[in-house]
């Protein structure tokens, strides 16, 4: 996977929207305001995403190409770099995991707007 695959995949969410918060080189992928992905534009080899916490040590055991996340709460960031042992289709089953997690943390009212979306 490559970062222009990897962000037009996570546009494809319902809600989904990109910007750069943190500086120019940092895209971050929100739904409804809340971050469920950074891609790394300066080194263009990764992408960061929310994880389970239980299911992010298994990953980052399993994989070479997955760490806890630089400058991340570890507990429930990973980030994987595309040039690894994790495939593409590893990639957007990770970014839709952590879509879900992002989602199934929304408050009511969230979940109400996030739910009006066409």
């Amino acid at each position: 996977m490559n970062i222009e695959t990897a962000r037009e995949y996570c546009l494809k969410k319902k809600g989904a929207t990109e910007s750069f918060p943190f500086d120019e080189t940092s895209l971050v992928m929100k739904v409804m305001g809340k971050m469920f992905a950074l891609i790394d534009l300066e080194y263009a080899n990764s992408i960061t995403l929310k994880c389970e916490p239980e299911y992010a040590l298994e990953l980052r055991e399993r994989y070479a190409a997955i760490d806890g996340a630089y400058h991340f709460n570890k507990k429930y960031w990973n980030s994987i770099r595309f040039e690894e042992d994790a495939d593409d289709r590893l990639i957007c089953q990770l970014i839709d995991h952590s879509y879900e997690e992002v989602i199934k943390k929304f408050t009511k009212k969230l979940k109400a707007e996030y739910d009006a979306l066409p």
